[in-house]
């Protein structure tokens, strides 16, 4: 192995071997401990360790980096306590989730470090956020992002490529090519010769590094770091490289050729770079003894803190309350100046006044800027607030949502819209396993809206029409917001963008412009998880939310006779169970309509509910109306016969006669 010196100097020769030895040393002791079951899995990264340390040591150290599974160096390097680590993957209170994950699923604002998820291609759209609320700061700081041969095959790889490369942002995007994802080689996982071929198609400067030469890694990264500080770009490197182990120590080896691990054997990074430094006169073997020495103390007192420790508490209370950040909700009262505008008015009323109130506030979607959106609800913003803040999207939902994580972890606030939702499938996985999951795991807030353009009645057939907020309310650590009147949608949009917890705010498009209400025009709130009591009665309880809430009031008006509770349920996550428990209490007859189809809705929930806690209040079966089990059709007729607006006419005069 050839090693090119160039500038650096003799003290950060010797940083950068002490920093590829610790690793390896913390390595070979959980290996034994793993065969001694003290700790559950291990993915290692012997034989990688020059990346890691090259690509880290080169970053300043309020520069965040994106680690996965095999970049112990990342967390070593950023001198986190060992005995953190240790108790980390032994799934003790001191670790960084707190025992809810494992291995290196986890960050750390105070290291500036963001651990991976499984799914693996999510970080990636994270790291152009973080790298977009930089350029916003204008603090000339780069990110570093890692991911595995086998992760540039996700389509997140490809669109936070792409949306880097629009965008301008100074994302170092760093793969490790290891030869196998998992047990699949390379040539049965790409076609091209080399992955850095990949950047040429977005515009983007690549470049190929031996990842065993930790002196090539280092300069490569450090100058190129330079120059995006300079001029923000992204730069993708892919660093040749191998896995000496098992993707994880259970899967073995035994799929690799022998005299493929004899040939990079021969690479190793850490041997080869210590007799490079010896032949230099910079290392001797008492130097190199003494620095063995100090590491295995280290390893063992920080081991025997986290051995000591006790295993984490189970409490029910602490697990609830950590699924969101907690936040105290500040009322800010109407004013009384009022003007008679449409839904679509409030939401754009209530997004402009939130722009104008957090200057770290930035809108993204397709079309959102100088088009104003499919709806026209940006309409004007540009001029307004400018194209850095209201940003046009490629297609790209998941990068996006992803991208929008990103803001909220490098302290901006993010509202994405998410132009039908529809389109919500193709960024589905970041928002239930990023947003939702993110402060539970680590304590890690996500400061997102995703507005949700959704709902039938508008002959917009299967791809424009759904209203797919059972996919949401399901998921820990979402809120899922859902108003039927301009006046609730303009507080309720500016609460959620107040609240630091990922929100899913839910617009019907039929109402956009059919609805009409007085609504204030200053800028106030209203709270998150509170239903609407809209009309009281005692025969019968209505529960609904969206366009039934407008159905159910053109069937009360048609039958003045029945005394009624309507319940506009504003927000489906948290539910305002009290509310409705409170009414069937009073009436004894509950039915449910939502526009969703009926199975696994939020309808199947509420009755379940009301089962278990109000049973004995109850004099008739609880009715749930919904719409039919199909996708929505087309052609008025059917789209008509789809939803259940006349069914519900008919159920409910049933139930009353009970």
């Amino acid at each position: 192995m050839k090693y090119t010196r160039a500038n650096i100097a003799q003290k950060t020769l010797v940083t950068l071997y002490e920093r590829m030895l610790k690793p390896r040393m913390i390595e070979e002791k959980m290996l034994i401990l793993l065969r001694q079951g003290k700790i559950s899995k291990w993915f290692s990264g012997i034989g990688q360790e020059a990346i890691s340390i090259g690509v880290t040591s080169a970053l300043n150290k309020e520069e965040y980096v994106l680690p996965m599974h095999r970049n112990l160096g990342v967390f070593t390097s950023r001198n986190i306590p060992l005995y953190r680590l240790f108790a980390q993957w032994q799934g003790k209170a001191s670790g960084f989730t707190k025992g809810r994950d494992r291995s290196f699923h986890f960050g750390t604002q105070q290291y500036n470090i963001v651990g991976m998820i499984s799914h693996l291609g999510p970080q990636l759209g994270v790291a152009d956020g973080i790298a977009l609320a930089n350029v916003l700061k204008n603090n000339k700081h780069v990110t570093a992002v890692f991911t595995g041969e086998g992760g540039t095959s996700e389509g997140d790889f490809h669109e936070a490529l792409n949306v880097a490369a629009v965008w301008n942002l100074p994302v170092l995007f760093c793969i490790e090519n290891n030869g196998y994802g998992l047990s699949t080689p390379t040539n049965e996982q790409y076609k091209c010769e080399n992955l850095a071929d990949k950047g040429i198609g977005y515009g983007i400067e690549s470049h190929i590094v031996d990842g065993n030469n930790i002196l090539e890694v280092y300069s490569t990264v450090d100058a190129l770091c330079k120059k995006m500080r300079k001029k923000a770009a992204p730069i993708l490197l892919e660093f040749k490289t191998f896995r000496m182990r098992g993707h994880e120590e259970a899967s073995g080896t035994k799929y690799v050729p022998e005299e493929l691990m004899s040939a990079w054997a021969e690479k190793d990074p850490i041997a080869n770079y210590e007799k490079y430094l010896i032949k230099e006169n910079i290392l001797d073997e008492t130097k190199i003894k003494s620095f063995r020495q100090k590491i295995e103390d280290e390893i063992n007192e920080n081991l025997k803190i986290a051995f000591e420790e006790d295993a984490v508490e189970n409490s029910l209370t602490n697990e609830l309350n950590d699924v969101f950040k907690e936040y105290d909700y500040k009322e800010v009262k109407e004013g009384s100046v009022i003007e008679n505008i449409r839904l679509v008015d409030a939401i754009s009323n209530g997004l402009k006044q939130s722009m104008s109130k957090h200057d770290n506030l930035v809108i993204m979607g397709q079309d959102v800027a100088e088009y104003g959106g499919v709806f026209k609800i940006t309409d004007g913003f540009v001029a307004l607030f400018g194209k850095e803040r209201v940003r046009n999207t490629p297609i790209c939902e998941s990068a996006i949502v992803s991208a929008a994580m990103g803001l909220s972890i490098n302290g901006m606030k993010a509202v994405m819209e998410m132009q039908f939702a529809d389109f919500v499938s193709t960024g589905f996985n970041p928002i239930v396993n990023y947003l939702a999951k993110s402060h539970y795991r680590w304590g890690e807030n996500a400061d997102v809206v995703i507005r949700m353009p959704c709902g039938g009645g508008v002959g917009a057939g299967p791809f424009h029409s759904q209203t797919n907020e059972a996919w949401f309310t399901k998921t820990p650590g979402l809120k899922v917001v859902y108003p039927a009147f301009p006046k609730d949608a303009k507080g309720l949009l500016i609460s959620a963008i107040n609240d630091p917890n990922p929100v899913l705010f839910f617009e019907h498009k039929a109402l956009y412009r059919s609805v009409y209400q007085n609504v204030p025009s200053d800028y106030y709130t209203l709270p998150i998880g509170k239903a609407s009591v809209l009309k009281e009665g005692n025969e019968i309880s209505i529960v609904t939310y969206g366009a039934g809430v407008h159905w159910a009031l053109e069937t009360l008006e048609k039958h003045p006779e029945i005394s009624a509770d309507l319940i506009d349920l504003r927000t489906l996550a948290p539910l305002d169970t009290a509310s409705i428990y409170a009414s069937v209490q009073k009436t004894g007859k509950l039915i449910i309509l939502q526009e969703d189809s009926m199975f696994g809705g939020i309808a199947s929930d509420i009755s379940a509910l009301v089962t278990e806690n109000c049973f004995e209040a109850l004099d008739g079966p609880i009715k749930r109306v919904a719409s039919i089990e199909t996708p929505i059709p087309f052609a008025a007729s059917l789209e008509k016969n789809y939803l259940p607006k006349e069914r519900f006419v008919h159920e409910l005069l049933e139930l009353v006669a009970y």
